[in-house]
């Protein structure tokens, strides 16, 4: 299975879409191929004429901007380290209700996912990361009208989606990803939305 997988750290469905495939990933089975991709939703939110978020001041960037540019630092310079450092960021907002705003909160991420908080802070004072930001972001609106988070992209279909839970095992986690896919892949379901959530 080949997909990308949209993320904002700011977003709670993103977080259970993404831990799922994270999880799936340590499961047995057909080996997963997965890009996540970043997706603003801080840029979303912007007008046409104003200021993309990532040309915005360094030190003035909103709090899920800053840690998108960590978490991009960690995919594309230390990518054997990139897995723990996105948990531990979707963990920082979403678990422990830090403020991804706060240096503090990114170092301590990178930390817990055994990476030098020194090393990924020069990496995005570099800029690599926030060009980074910038072109996942236009590549998935652009190509894909990307409206969100969490998209699952296949070579053919964008669909956004919400999963109520994270799955309770590795295997489980595999089910769903599956399960998903084969909603990719049958064309003839464009929309599908509850009226309400039964709980």
């Amino acid at each position: 299975m080949r997909f990308t997988l949209t993320f904002d750290y700011l977003c709670p469905f993103a977080a259970i879409a993404n831990e799922t495939v994270l999880d799936a990933l340590d499961s047995p089975g057909e080996p997963l191929d997965v890009r996540f991709s970043a997706f603003s939703l801080s840029q979303v939110h912007l007008g046409p004429d104003e200021r993309p978020v990532w040309a915005s001041d360094p030190d003035g960037r909103a709090g899920g901007v800053a840690a998108l540019e960590w978490g991009l630092a960690a995919r594309d310079h230390f990518p054997d380290h990139f897995r723990a450092m996105h948990r531990a960021l979707f963990a920082a907002k979403h678990r422990h209700g830090r403020d991804l705003g706060d240096p503090a909160t990114l170092a301590l991420a990178a930390k817990e996912a055994g990476l030098d908080p020194a090393a990924v802070a020069a990496v995005v004072a570099g800029g690599g990361p926030a060009r980074a930001l910038a072109a996942d972001h236009d590549w998935a609106a652009s190509t894909y009208r990307v409206f969100g988070v969490p998209t699952w992209i296949t070579e053919r279909r964008a669909v956004f989606t919400r999963i109520m839970e994270r799955p309770a095992s590795p295997e489980a986690a595999r089910r769903t990803v599956e399960r998903l896919m084969d909603l990719l892949e049958w064309e003839q379901l464009n929309e599908f939305k509850q009226t309400r959530i039964p709980r």
